[in-house]
């Protein structure tokens, strides 16, 4: 038997492989899915193999966009608060991985708002991405377009449910029988502020179970 044959295949370096295609990907310019991305692609991904809990959110803000780092603003800052970590802790490649269902910031309509996340990223990375994370035991899904991707994936149909009801529909959400466990949150945007106001259950039982899968994973 040749050396070649005895020398054992390392999966982290097509996992390797597959985050430079990622981070290399200018889908949204050269082959876009409708108007093409009215700026030069910055795709920001950050994970490893080893990572134990996905953060799904929405896209990269112009903070983010501009620095590379996911979640580098107010938002970020609530999100850590809801998740009841450390700065040092929320960007622990080793345990965190920030999947976007868009990784490059889609720009801003005429109220200043961001864009949705552009289409071609789900489309093209992320069956492959979730399939070369196999220790993901907690998936948070941060608003409604990181909602509906996986839940449609999940239940196999289109998912019709708005925010509100998904979110507060958390508990059988979490208990779906699926690998990880999926648990649905609003964006801590602060232009969500209002909606969670209307919603104390939100902060009184989600944010205290969400603390308690953040020290279980």
């Amino acid at each position: 038997m040749t050396q070649a044959c005895n020398r054992q295949i390392d999966p982290s370096a097509g996992f390797a492989d597959l985050l430079s295609e990622i981070r290399a990907c200018r889908a949204c310019t050269e082959a876009p899915s409708g108007k093409p991305l009215p700026h030069t692609p910055r795709p920001v991904i950050r994970a490893s193999m080893s990572a134990t809990i996905a953060i799904c959110g929405q896209a990269p803000g112009t903070r983010v966009h501009a620095s590379g780092l996911p979640f580098n603003d107010a938002s970020g800052a609530r999100l850590r608060d809801w998740m009841g970590v450390t700065r040092e802790e929320f960007y622990d490649e080793r345990r965190m991985a920030f999947l976007p269902m868009g990784f490059c910031f889609p720009g801003q309509d005429r109220h200043g708002g961001d864009l949705p996340p552009r289409r071609e990223c789900a489309r093209l990375w992320r069956a492959r991405l979730l399939a070369q994370l196999p220790n993901l035991k907690l998936i948070l899904l941060i608003g409604g377009y990181a909602q509906r991707w996986h839940l449609q994936q999940l239940t196999g149909k289109p998912w019709r449910l708005n925010l509100s009801d998904t979110v507060r529909d958390w508990r059988s959400l979490s208990d779906s029988g699926s690998q990880a466990v999926l648990l649905p949150l609003p964006h801590p945007s602060w232009r969500n502020s209002g909606w969670i106001k209307k919603n104390p259950w939100f902060e009184a039982q989600l944010v205290p179970h969400l603390r308690k899968l953040m020290a279980k994973y």
